[in-house]
């Protein structure tokens, strides 16, 4: 990407629509004046009074249980040092947003204008009543220390700093399981230590604290390993370093050891260093963005090599939002004093244990594998794996109890985990899975209105990020104008179909279309003069071979969009209709909602057609179908028409297709609210069940559904999702916005792979 166009897209995403990325939202009733009474005076005095008889009732009246604090001098930024505590914000909300999405976590963000270790402590500690627990971030070594230090001793909440922690709970995971199938021991491991500040000290504590011996650990900083004898170097720093007299460089160090840990800088370990190492080498190559060796590089060297890296794009990430988002939850969640040494080793056993665990589809799905399994691409969890939220909490809230931290124990721990995995609402991961998805695989995908603005950038998007291939329709110097001013500058195809450029290819698709058609009312007169028109061309293009997927409609009606498609490309084998769904991103999670586009009226049988093939788009995504037929009758309440079709799909559904989980015809306020629907309902299949799939009985009332929660709520959309067209072409919502078309062009990838998958298997 050009750098420049880099800079202005992170500055608008920062500014734009309003600056920040955090906002404080109300979570009570606020339209009359009765609710504003109770919400400030007189009201408030109630709970007011409640908490000055018994401070712990601040629990019970406010949100504090639910509320950590990340706090920041600005003295350690990432990988810009010392910027100061008005430059670290936009990193400290960058970790509120991560709080939030991963574990459900309310977030204040507080800058710190202070390098006085006692002035910071004492600011914390005077604003630490507000708070629940407190997230220490980017402050330098060894100031970081102490502060921590003296914080978990002197207040009666979780303190944590995540930059020495949350790398070592993670890299501690992984080197347990490392160990174990490098058929080592931790007390009998030698190690090699990158890097000496905060997060490398520990990691080694904490790697002590699981039986690796300190005096088989040696520490490295920008000068050499760390001697003993050095003045310089802090007491923590000492437990790690040499009393030879001559200090062995990094290479002579590496010499016969099990274990490289990095955390320093990039391209430090040669292959020679990594021949020299022991059978079965561990390497934790952790500097970002380029590890100490390349990893490509090391496999290569090693083919006996476990390593893990801070990368996203390698197998056996290091990602810090592994921990602090969970340890944090079950701290919170027990309203612990402090988060000790137990409960963050027992976040690490946690987290080890889950990556010998079997690997749920949704997340195989979201990386691209057949299937993973414990094995040394792949001893950690994925951080998309939704497992995480009721695995990691109760394994640190059990450890806060058992180790008398707890101030409120949990009892009712199936209860507990349907808590959890209930905040899994509140983060939309679904597409940040399928971009993810897309990107294993990236197809060719024509944009067949490259020409329009926002559709080019959507496709610098798709093409910068790797989910897609792009290939550019429209008037070829209005793109070349459009590119030089988005700064997209890769090399992709051009093609415009109304050029005598492309009258070769014009001809051979007019040609193609028409032997196809042509006992159909085509003449081929009629081909030539539609190939000029771009979705034509595009749609020939895929059924060609010139490309795996295309996406249109920005500009274009949906009806004058997805006629030539209609035409040209026509049905999957074996399906005998055409619908629509959209992916609706809600606050209690995905939900599917179908035919939102293509189908008016449709009839019983075409209801049950159209259950079928979302159901069939659901798990494509990685979800199992809980789907409710939706009407404005339950069970049989009402003898009307509309009713009776959804009665009929339904009873279709449950005779031929008795393993999915679809019943109606029921309301959809009754569908969506789990206990009424157990209470008043208790026979239907989807007692108990959390639905994620509603079936409208027609396409006026699931358009509008769609759109009036787009637009009222915000709730963001990804379709319509076209279902059952045998290639794999989409269309834009007229007008989308370039989120939600790169959003539609991972879909169109995802979908091209799945056709792939099923040509392939169909050959066989």
């Amino acid at each position: 990407m050009h750098k420049d166009s880099k800079r202005r897209e992170a500055l608008l995403y920062h500014a734009k629509p309003v600056p920040g990325k955090i906002a404080v939202v109300p979570t009570k009733k606020y339209a009359t004046q009765r609710d504003l009474s109770l919400a400030y005076s007189p009201g408030v005095a109630e709970p007011c009074l409640e908490i000055a008889k018994d401070v712990n009732n601040v629990y019970k009246y406010t949100s504090k249980g639910n509320l950590v604090a990340v706090i920041s001098n600005g003295t350690a930024v990432l990988g810009l040092g010392d910027i100061g505590p008005e430059a670290s914000k936009p990193v400290m909300e960058g970790k509120a947003l991560l709080f939030k999405i991963f574990a459900d976590i309310d977030v204040f963000d507080i800058e710190v204008d202070t390098k006085d270790v006692d002035a910071f402590i004492e600011t914390v500690k005077n604003i630490a009543p507000t708070f629940g627990g407190i997230n220490l971030e980017d402050i330098k070594a060894p100031e970081s220390f102490e502060i921590e230090r003296r914080l978990v001793e002197e207040l009666n909440i979780p303190v944590m700093h995540d930059d020495q922690h949350g790398t070592a709970i993670i890299s501690a995971a992984a080197l347990l399981n490392a160990v174990e199938l490098a058929g080592k021991k931790m007390n009998e491991v030698k190690m090699v230590i990158s890097g000496a500040g905060s997060a490398a000290i520990a990691c080694a504590n904490l790697y002590v604290s699981f039986g690796v011996k300190a005096e088989n650990i040696l520490m490295f900083n920008s000068k050499g390993a760390l001697r003993k004898d050095d003045p310089k170097i802090s007491v923590e720093q000492k437990k790690y370093a040499t009393d030879k007299k001559v200090s062995p460089s990094l290479q002579q160090a590496m010499e016969g050891i099990d274990v490289f840990v990095g955390l320093s800088t990039g391209d430090i370990v040669t292959p020679d260093m990594l021949l020299g190492m022991a059978k079965k080498p561990i390497v934790f190559a952790m500097a970002n963005p380029n590890p100490e060796i390349n990893y490509d590089l090391a496999i290569k060297t090693r083919k006996d090599i476990i390593m893990a890296t801070g990368r996203s794009d390698h197998p056996n990430q290091v990602n810090n939002v592994l921990g602090f988002p969970y340890i944090f939850r079950g701290a919170l969640d027990v309203r612990a004093t402090k988060i000790n040494e137990d409960m963050k080793k027992a976040a690490v056993v946690a987290l080890a244990e889950l990556a010998k665990e079997s690997v749920p589809e949704q997340v195989n799905i979201a990386y691209g594998e057949t299937k993973l399994n414990f094995g040394k691409d792949y001893i950690i969890p994925k951080p998309f794996d939704p497992r995480l939220i009721a695995k990691v909490p109760p394994a640190v809230a059990k450890a806060a109890m058992a180790s008398g931290v707890a101030l409120q124990p949990i009892t009712d721990w199936e209860k507990y985990e349907e808590e959890l995995l209930e905040r899994l609402g509140s983060d939309n991961k679904m597409v940040r899975l399928l971009t993810n998805r897309a990107k294993t695989d990236p197809k060719r995908v024509v944009f067949a209105e490259a020409d329009h603005l926002d559709v080019l950038k959507a496709a610098q998007i798709a093409h910068e990020e790797g989910i897609a291939l792009p290939i550019l329709l429209g008037n070829k110097e209005v793109i070349l104008e459009l590119k030089e001013e988005l700064g997209f500058d890769a090399d992709v195809p051009i093609f415009d179909p109304k050029t005598k450029e492309e009258d070769k290819r014009r001809l051979r698709y007019a040609d193609s279309y028409w032997k196809s058609r042509q006992r159909r009312g085509i003449s081929l007169l009629d081909a030539q003069k539609w190939m000029r028109e771009r979705n034509y061309f595009a749609a020939m293009m895929v059924n060609d071979g010139d490309a795996d997927a295309m996406v249109s409609g920005y500009s274009r009606s949906y009806p004058s969009t997805v006629k030539p498609l209609m035409q040209l490309i026509g049905k999957a084998p074996g399906i005998t209709l055409i619908a629509t769904a959209n992916m609706m991103m809600t606050n209690r999670g995905p939900m599917f909602l179908s035919d939102t586009a293509i189908n008016p009226n449709p009839t019983a049988d075409e209801l049950a057609k159209i259950a079928l093939m979302t159901a069939k788009t659901a798990r494509m995504f990685g979800m199992e179908p809980v789907i409710a037929m939706v009407s404005f009758s339950n069970f049989g309440s009402s003898a009307h028409e509309s009713a009776n079709k959804v009665r009929e799909a339904v009873a279709y559904l449950h005779k031929y297709y008795p393993d999915l989980i679809v019943d109606g015809e029921i309301q959809t306020d009754f569908a969506l609210n789990a206990e009424m629907l157990k209470a008043k309902f208790p026979f239907s299949k989807l007692a108990g069940k959390k639905v994620n799939t509603l079936i409208f009985p027609n396409l006026e009332s699931a358009n509008i559904t769609y759109k009036l929660l787009k637009e009222l709520y915000k709730v963001d959309s990804v379709g319509p999702i076209m279902l059952g067209m045998e290639k794999a072409v989409h269309i834009f919502q007229l007008g989308a916005s370039v989120e939600e078309m790169v959003n539609m062009v991972a879909v169109a990838v995802v979908d091209a792979q799945e056709k792939e998958k099923r040509k392939k298997m169909s050959a066989k």
